[in-house]
């Protein structure tokens, strides 16, 4: 294994801290949660980290079984979570709901990216999300797309748009992500932050429900 440092404990939480509790370790896990991605996606996701670092961070979470590489169609190296990684979600997601009530640094810089949501927000509504709720929808956040997928009282969010969608909501990284820190209403979010392109008529009944729901599953 990489690591050349571990408790060695039969403490359990040891024993995970062993495999993820390097600095980055934790955020390359959080963005992976949208699904494959290239070691450039990462870097530039994860600003300030060098390029040497995320390397062996890949490296020991491959050879702990968390992760796995593959090529793609097009010759680039994509990295993505095994079975084991992807029951990270909920780890991650209390570690949001805990970090939301810790104050904010003095000096905030925007990630490169915005693949986090697929954790905060996502595992929010797939804990919210009831057999009421049968859409899909299109996120695009500053720019960038992500695909959010209600279906069979199940929930996701991945990068990339979704097909077909039901609905589209253009909004800001800022302000989705006051929305789950708590610092705007809904109301608000909704009403001051929210452009909605509605393609499927009623579906955006149920895709602001479950925004809703979602939302609470921070407090």
């Amino acid at each position: 294994m990489t690591q050349s440092r571990s408790y060695n404990l039969l403490c359990p939480i040891s024993r995970a801290l062993d495999r993820v509790g390097d600095r980055w370790t934790l955020l390359i896990l959080r963005d992976l949660h949208a699904g494959p991605a290239r070691f450039k996606d990462l870097q530039t996701g994860l600003t300030g980290i060098a390029s040497n670092l995320l390397s062996g961070r890949l490296q020991a979470l491959e050879e702990s079984g968390l992760i796995q590489k593959r090529t793609s169609e097009y010759g680039a190296s994509l990295y993505s979570l095994t079975s084991m990684g992807e029951r990270t979600n909920e780890l991650l997601f209390e570690l949001a709901r805990f970090g939301r009530k810790m104050p904010q640094p003095e000096k905030i810089q925007k990630p490169g990216n915005f693949r986090t949501i697929a954790v905060s927000l996502g595992t929010a509504c797939k804990r919210a999300v009831t057999a009421d709720h049968n859409f899909s929808a299109t996120l695009m956040i500053d720019g960038q797309a992500f695909r959010l997928i209600a279906k069979e009282c199940d929930a996701q969010i991945r990068a990339g748009e979704a097909d077909s969608p039901d609905v589209v909501m253009t909004t800001s990284y800022e302000a989705i992500m006051a929305l789950a820190d708590g610092d705007m209403t809904r109301g608000e979010f909704v009403s001051k932050h929210v452009a909605l392109e509605v393609l499927t008529p009623g579906k955006e009944k149920e895709f602001f429900d479950l925004l809703a729901r979602a939302t609470g599953e921070f407090d």
